[in-house]
């Protein structure tokens, strides 16, 4: 919602939830008097991790500002689909035929959805390079998450992040008066953008991959669908209505995702009884 309501394009977006996040971030490192001590090598992973989410979060906006909020949200609905299928590779565990199966149905929902409207082809594939690199980085922060806390992991990475993109848009010019030029609506979405949403959530996010498996995580994520689609017809109104075929094809997909999740908790369950 709030990526539909601030006026700035999806770069300058990014940079500012980084920019203000940061700050937030570590006033409650200080307060919980957590240390911000890493080993190079592990800067350097979570370098490459601020990268990802700095780049997810541009296509994720980008898809908002090209198509729309209902659009974004179902398309990132495929992260488990590719969760499901990094995981193996991260964690050493083998690919579980009935994902596949699963993830080529959400492929026939995504189809459906293709067919409303070529207006809205860049922007799910801007969602589907989004929903990529989302899964890349929770399967990522899996592994992470279990040496380092949340919040302290959380601050490298957004500062990577935020660092990556400055020298980006330094390199193409876009620094300007007009770029800090916003209009007071703009700062306090911003504002709450990257404190609750982003140096609040985004961190406690990470920390729950202590408990739940990146998968797990995943699945809890793509249920943002049902109730962003909801609050985005009620605040967006006729901008936000689709035809038939993409209610169709986003049932089918948030059908699968349920399956899918009630599927995970029947064989941990069974796992767990055999041990």
């Amino acid at each position: 919602m709030l990526g539909a309501l601030i006026s700035l394009d999806a770069l300058p977006l990014v940079w500012f939830r980084l920019a203000l996040a940061l700050p937030f971030l570590f006033i409650w490192i200080k307060i919980r008097k957590k240390s911000l001590r890493v080993g190079p090598k592990n800067l350097l992973r979570f370098a490459f991790g601020g990268l990802i989410i700095a780049l997810h979060w541009v296509g994720f906006f980008m898809a908002i500002k090209i198509a729309n909020v209902s659009v974004a949200l179902v398309t990132l609905s495929t992260g488990a689909l590719f969760t499901s299928l990094l995981e193996p590779l991260f964690f050493k565990r083998k690919v579980i035929p009935v994902e596949v199966l699963l993830g080529l149905l959400i492929v026939g929902g995504l189809y459906l959805i293709f067919r409303v409207d070529n207006l809205y082809l860049y922007g799910m594939l801007w969602a589907l390079f989004a929903a990529f690199l989302s899964a890349l980085f929770s399967v990522i922060n899996g592994v992470f998450v279990l040496k380092h806390n949340g919040f302290v992991l959380s601050f490298y990475q957004l500062g990577f992040g935020l660092v990556a993109l400055t020298i980006f848009l330094f390199i193409h010019g876009d620094f300007s008066h007009a770029f800090f030029n916003l209009s007071g609506n703009d700062w306090i979405y911003l504002l709450i953008l990257s404190s609750i949403c982003t140096a609040y959530a985004f961190s406690v996010s990470i920390d729950l991959m202590k408990k739940l498996s990146p998968y797990t995580v995943m699945l809890s994520i793509n249920m943002e669908p049902v109730y962003g689609i909801i609050l985005a017809l009620i605040i967006f109104g006729d901008k936000e209505k689709m035809s038939a075929n993409f209610y169709l094809g986003a049932t089918l997909i948030l059908g699968i995702v349920l399956v899918n999740s009630l599927m995970k908790i029947g064989y941990f369950k069974r796992k767990k009884t055999n041990i």
